[in-house]
Parts: C-alpha cells; sequence; structure tokens
C-alpha cells in the first residue's frame, strides 16, 4: 500500500508540473519507476496507459480554461500518435539489459534539454500570433511521439520547447494544446505495447494509482499554468530527471557503487541547484522590468490625462 500511495503522489506531482508547463509527466514517473526496477518497456506502457486517463482529465481541463487550439491538436497530435506507435514496437522489441540504459540515456537528454532551455532561456514571447505551418507540427508530432513512447516520456519535452521556441502561441496556448494532443499519442503509443507485449509485467494498480494522481491534479495545473513561473519549474523538473538519470547510466558503467559515483552525483546536484537560482533570480529581474516598464507607461500617459482633464 506505501509504495502505491507514493505512486499517486508521483502522479499527482508530475501531473502538476506536466499541466502547468506541458511536459515532464512521461519523464518523471518512468524515472521513478525504472529506479525501482521496472522493465523499461513496462515502464513506459504503464506511464502511457495512465496517460490515457490523466491527459483527458487534462485536455478537459485546459479547454475549460480556454488554453487550447484545436488545429494545432489534430496538427501535431495525429503524426504523434503515428510516432508513438513506432517507438513502442522498437522499444518492446530490445532486451531489457539493451533497454534500460538507452532509456535513461534518452531521459538524461530530455532532462539536459529542460535543464539548459529553462535556465539560460526562459520563454520567447516576441511572435505571438504567427501562424504555425502543417510542415512543421507534422514532423514535429511524428519525432515527439517515437522520442516519447521509447523514452517513457518526451512528448512534452520535445514539443512544448519548440512551440515555445517559435513564439508564434501564447504560452498558456501551447501547454494547452500538448497537453491535449497527448491523448492521441497514449492510446497509440498504449497500443503498440499491447501488440507487442501483451499485458506482460504491466502492474495495473499502480496504473491506477498514476491515474488517481494524476486526474486529481489536472485541474488543478491547468489553473496553474495561468500564475506559475515556468522558468524556475522547468529547471527544477530538468534537473531532478538529469540526477536520477545519471545515477541510472553509472550503475550500468564501473563507476557504479564506488566513491566516485557519489562525487559524480554530487557534483551534478551542485550543478542542479546553482541553476534554480539562477532561474529564480532571471525571474525576479524579468518581473522588475516588467513592473518598471508598465510604471514607464502610466507616467508617460498620467499627464496627457491630467492635461484632458484640465482642457
Amino acid at each position: 500500500m506505501p509504495s502505491l500511495v507514493l505512486l499517486a503522489v508521483v502522479g499527482l506531482l508530475a501531473q502538476l508540473v506536466d499541466g502547468s508547463l506541458g511536459m515532464a509527466y512521461g519523464v518523471t514517473s518512468s524515472t521513478l519507476l525504472l529506479a525501482i526496477g521496472t522493465n523499461p518497456a513496462a515502464a513506459s506502457a504503464t506511464v502511457h496507459l495512465s496517460e490515457i486517463g490523466t491527459t483527458l482529465a487534462s485536455g478537459v481541463s485546459h479547454w475549460r480554461f480556454g488554453n487550447v487550439d484545436w488545429k494545432v491538436v489534430l496538427r501535431v497530435g495525429v503524426p504523434g500518435a503515428i510516432g508513438s506507435f513506432l517507438g513502442a514496437t522498437v522499444l518492446s522489441r530490445l532486451s531489457t539489459d539493451a533497454a534500460a540504459p538507452v532509456m535513461s540515456a534518452i531521459l538524461l537528454a530530455l532532462g539536459t534539454y529542460l535543464l539548459v532551455r529553462f535556465t539560460l532561456f526562459g520563454l520567447r514571447k516576441d511572435r505571438v500570433g504567427l501562424p504555425l505551418r502543417k510542415r512543421f507540427l507534422g514532423p514535429l508530432g511524428l519525432f515527439a511521439g517515437f522520442v516519447d513512447a521509447t523514452g517513457g516520456g518526451g512528448w512534452g519535452p520535445v514539443g512544448t520547447p519548440a512551440l515555445l521556441a517559435s513564439g508564434r502561441m501564447e504560452p498558456r496556448k501551447v501547454i494547452g494544446s500538448i497537453d491535449t494532443s497527448e491523448f492521441l499519442v497514449s492510446i497509440a503509443a498504449s497500443a503498440g505495447f499491447f501488440l507487442s507485449l501483451g499485458s506482460a509485467g504491466i502492474d495495473w494498480k499502480w496504473v491506477a494509482a498514476l491515474l488517481v494522481g494524476g486526474v486529481v491534479a489536472a485541474p488543478i495545473a491547468a489553473w496553474l499554468v495561468r500564475v506559475i513561473p515556468p522558468r524556475i519549474l522547468g529547471s527544477a523538473v530538468g534537473g531532478l530527471i538529469v540526477v536520477t538519470n545519471v545515477r541510472s547510466l553509472l550503475h550500468h558503467t564501473a563507476l557504479g557503487g564506488t566513491p566516485a559515483q557519489a562525487v559524480v552525483l554530487a557534483l551534478v546536484a551542485a550543478v542542479w541547484a546553482a541553476a534554480i537560482v539562477w532561474s529564480v533570480r532571471a525571474w525576479r529581474r524579468e518581473e522588475a522590468a516588467e513592473t518598471a516598464e508598465l510604471e514607464a507607461i502610466a507616467s508617460a500617459d498620467e499627464p496627457v490625462a491630467n492635461a484632458a482633464i484640465t482642457a
């Protein structure tokens, strides 16, 4: 029972992050399942099965808060479903010994991308409103879906930053649309795992625990996307994924279980802490700059308003 409660809490926290940042439910949940020794294919299948429910709840919540662009959902989600089905088939054919380090490496790459992206660059907002092209959304969905199934997560870490980097959609619409389209990706990935693996290795209690936690968090996350600082959250989640998967990869090398492993992990943790501090300071600078800009605009308008009243 304690393990199921822990999984439910993980599902809740992962969905809070995913629903407010547009990524990291699968990566976070898969990382935990791998850390406790789950077969990589079974871990990814478990996460994607739970995501069928969590992404549906998340999509409905985002829709009700006006965070969804349905054209983007279809244009990126359908190719994403194709890619995730192919990725599930590929992962199912790898042996457990071969798949574990491969999956950890993919998760490490995604975590590093999150950490660097949100720590150093934040979010781009200068091209909001320009149209997104099908020739961009289709290949993006296909690639993100494939990575998502093979890595146990990756739809959000690939899709959300790509759309945010384009600067053509409001951040809340990017997050809501990516979260909603993930419903299609989860169904396709689950179908791929079932055709290749059947139900072998899947613990349905784990699926239910992750699902319950995620469904509870979905509406809260859809609201939080309007108020939470994504830069700080992205750095925190990215660093957690990096530390966990560096540990997993070191376990497969000669450094596993040695003092050198502890030293490496300590250094990585120090970089993670520094990244969070950097993100907090950068966010505060951005907030101060925006406040100063608004005050300057208000000050400039005040004489005009006074003159109009006097006249």
